[in-house]
């Protein structure tokens, strides 16, 4: 197969050095970083450079940008895509990009299907790519009643043949509802957590808990603020939850309800139990 990938970030780039690892397709890219190009020329990630006029010679095209420019790239070369051929992007919030590519593409004669693959690192951009980010990880696709199911099926082949460990079907909508939780809300919390003033004071009293509570605050406010507020409604609602039961938990400090607070952080633990048991854990 014929692959062209469309923005060589950190994304991008670990599908294509996934590729290139796992299989035996070609790979081609369009970037507009020549510095980017460079380097996976010279690393062998890609077998060469290409335009945009030339996206009609691709089996396969995967769009490695961020929501906006997603959908300005594909509309504005809908009519250079392989007829017949198949695009996919990455993107972390599906609902916006799908309904904005989803006819346009059909009307070019091209098959579109939503994805995202979840896996990502606090680092951006190419030289921070890695040929194994996938392992383990999901990749989502979102078709809907337009979609033919044959390229969900060639799509779902593409992403174990390349190393994702499992394979998950949703609507847009459900992707964007469940990503708030499991994505957004994270990065939300962990970047108003290290706002304390007591950041700067953890040198010598930090371990594993803080780590992990941090991690992602090192994040790139431009990408993530796109997906923000691409997926505004779904992120207020778990941000109203979290807000709500904080407020339990200060009452009953406040209070000194020693029975509340223990009750409190019971249901915490147990939920978390009943999540893991619900996932084979």
């Amino acid at each position: 197969m014929k692959i062209a990938i469309v923005g060589l970030g950190l994304i991008g780039g670990s599908l294509a050095r996934a590729i290139r690892k796992n299989t035996q397709h070609s790979i081609y890219a369009l970037d507009t970083n020549k510095e980017t190009i460079a380097a996976a020329l010279a690393q062998e990630v890609i077998d060469g450079e290409i335009t945009a006029g030339e996206l009609g010679r691709f089996d396969l095209v995967i769009i490695g940008l961020w929501p906006e420019p997603t959908v300005s790239f594909c509309l504005e070369n809908a009519d250079k895509f392989k007829k017949g051929g198949i695009v996919i992007d990455t993107c972390g919030v599906k609902t916006a990009v799908v309904s904005a590519l989803e006819a346009p593409l059909e009307r070019a004669g091209v098959q579109f299907l939503g994805c995202h693959p979840m896996a990502g690192r606090e680092f951006s951009g190419f030289g921070y790519s890695v040929d194994n980010l996938f392992e383990h990880a999901s990749f989502i696709m979102t078709p809907t009643d337009r979609t033919p199911m044959t390229a969900v099926r060639e799509i779902s082949q593409f992403a174990y043949d390349i190393g994702f460990a499992k394979c998950v079907i949703s609507s847009p909508e459900e992707h964007d509802r469940v990503i708030a939780f499991t994505s957004q809300l994270a990065h939300i919390v962990s970047s108003a957590y290290v706002k304390s003033p007591s950041l700067m004071d953890q040198a010598g009293f930090s371990a594993g808990s803080f780590r992990d509570l941090t991690r992602v605050a090192k994040l790139n406010e431009d990408m993530w603020t796109s997906l923000f507020m691409l997926n505004r409604e779904p992120l207020l609602g778990e941000i109203t939850h979290i807000i709500e039961h904080l407020e339990e938990y200060r009452s009953a400090l406040e209070s000194e309800d020693r029975e509340r607070l223990r009750s409190l952080l019971r249901d915490g633990r147990l939920l978390k139990e009943k999540s893991n048991e619900s996932l084979g854990k």
